[in-house]
């Protein structure tokens, strides 16, 4: 609710047949006027942290945490850039199996193979050959550390612990388990785990925020000014029956 209460309001013309005249008019909230919300936090112009959502967190609740206000949620999902609350924010472990097997289907599905992702491969000298966590198929091939001009000691770096491959010509999944597999399941937490991370505003500047906020949703004087923090529309349906 504080969100609404921040966004100023319109005066809109009455749809209802038991109107008293034209000239009725319902007060609602302009919730057009968000966007505006946006471009004042896309900006910059404000002083950020960044925080983790925890499993279970909502934005009233990490609202709460930082600011001593759950109502100041909606300061969470603004500077955060969320749009749409049930697609950004992370689910909580349980809502990502739930999901993902609605998603694919059966037991089996999820623990299928979406992809492999790549280890590490360095020379003798320390020199980066193959980059980490690149997505490939099950059929991705490497050039092996024999050459025209001899052989080198290549090392692959994974999180088990690092190994010297064997001097071939060719380096294979398979073969070599130069990639991992990722499954489905694993595919979807880890999608999950990137929403985790959010811009929060620092605390200091909650007031300061709120001020801006008011001073750039509010109306300028134009044909449809009645107050800053009200304006007039009408109901071109009522008018073009």
């Amino acid at each position: 609710m504080g969100y609404f209460r921040e966004l100023p309001d319109i005066a809109y013309q009455s749809p209802l047949n038991h109107k008293n005249s034209s000239t009725d008019f319902i007060v609602i909230k302009n919730i057009f006027r968000k966007a505006k919300m946006f471009d004042f936090v896309r900006s910059g112009a404000i002083d950020i942290n960044k925080y983790v959502i925890g499993d279970g967190d909502r934005p009233d609740t990490v609202a709460e945490f930082l600011y001593g206000d759950p109502t100041l949620d909606y300061i969470v999902i603004l500077v955060a850039g969320i749009v749409n609350i049930n697609h950004e924010w992370p689910l909580q472990d349980y809502q990502v199996y739930n999901h993902a097997l609605q998603k694919y289907k059966s037991e089996e599905n999820l623990n299928a193979v979406k992809f492999h992702k790549t280890f590490e491969i360095l020379d003798s000298n320390g020199r980066q050959l193959l980059p980490p966590n690149l997505i490939v198929d099950s059929d991705f091939k490497f050039p092996g550390s024999i050459t025209q001009s001899g052989s080198d000691r290549y090392t692959l770096v994974s999180q088990a612990g690092n190994r010297q491959l064997d001097d071939k010509e060719e380096y294979t999944v398979a073969t070599d388990g130069i990639a991992r597999a990722v499954t489905n399941l694993e595919y979807e937490f880890s999608e999950n785990e990137k929403k985790r991370e959010i811009d929060v505003l620092r605390n200091g500047y909650v007031q300061t925020f709120i001020n801006d906020l008011r001073d750039v949703v509010r109306y300028t004087r134009s044909s449809s000014f009645i107050s800053s923090r009200l304006a007039m529309t009408e109901n071109t349906e009522s008018l073009n029956p």
